[in-house]
């Protein structure tokens, strides 16, 4: 199968360049934003992927993931997007139908993606805080009509410190984080979009073509409005 032409994005992205590099890059969780985002990831070129999720597909999720409905229902999501991804790139990514509970040995780049907070919070103090392995972390949180991007250096005292405040209580979050009864597919798709974003630009400062990068995203819908403030 060919692969991928990259010529519409080569000024923005060069995706031999980042593949030389040997970023590893870790999805954990393929849901809403997990799945998108994998497809999106391999349609920018991007061939060391790894994605982790031990949930099927079911009905409901057919709406707000990229998943479908004809072929994919009580299949593993992972396996399900792996061959997604294979149709639409000629990639094969790895996956793992694993729960990933922080004692796994995670890539350079992670994007933390997972249902509930208290999942985040554990692989984060296991596999990804002050892990010389880990680059970059980029983890979200959905809402229905707005959702947060947080992109930070898990060896940063700085980043540690002022994403560790955002963590509360999955009580707590409902609907901000992912895993909220209500979602829409839209929602998603912003919030993948700026998630495959700071990646490029986290890509182009290692390039020297870029110099700042936002460590918080924070987006409404209705009304639109974004802010943003750096760590």
């Amino acid at each position: 199968m060919s692969s991928i032409n990259p010529t519409r994005h080569l000024q923005v992205f060069s995706p031999q360049e980042f593949n030389k590099a040997g970023y590893k890059i870790d999805v954990i969780g393929c849901g809403a934003t997990g799945s998108r985002l994998v497809l999106s990831l391999a349609k920018l070129g991007i061939t060391n992927i790894r994605v982790w999720d031990f949930d099927k597909v079911q009905a409901h999720n057919i709406p707000n993931q990229a998943f479908n409905l004809a072929t994919d229902i009580n299949r593993l999501k992972v396996e399900a997007i792996r061959d997604a991804v294979s149709a639409a790139t000629g990639t094969t990514i790895e996956i793992c139908d694993t729960k990933v509970d922080g004692s796994q040995e995670l890539g350079d780049i992670v994007f933390l993606l997972t249902d509930t907070m208290a999942s985040r919070r554990m692989i984060w103090e296991g596999a990804i805080k002050l892990k010389a392995a880990v680059r970059l972390m980029v983890e979200t949180r959905l809402g229905v009509e707005s959702g947060k991007i947080y992109t930070i250096h898990p060896g940063r005292l700085s980043h540690i410190n002022a994403w560790e405040s955002t963590l509360c209580e999955d009580r707590v979050a409902t609907p901000s984080a992912c895993g909220a009864v209500v979602s829409v597919g839209a929602t998603a798709e912003i919030i993948s979009g700026f998630a495959q974003w700071q990646l490029i630009r986290w890509f182009q400062i290692q390039q020297g073509k870029e110099t700042d990068l936002a460590n918080e995203i924070i987006f409404s819908l209705r009304p639109p409005m974004i802010l943003t403030r750096n760590f």
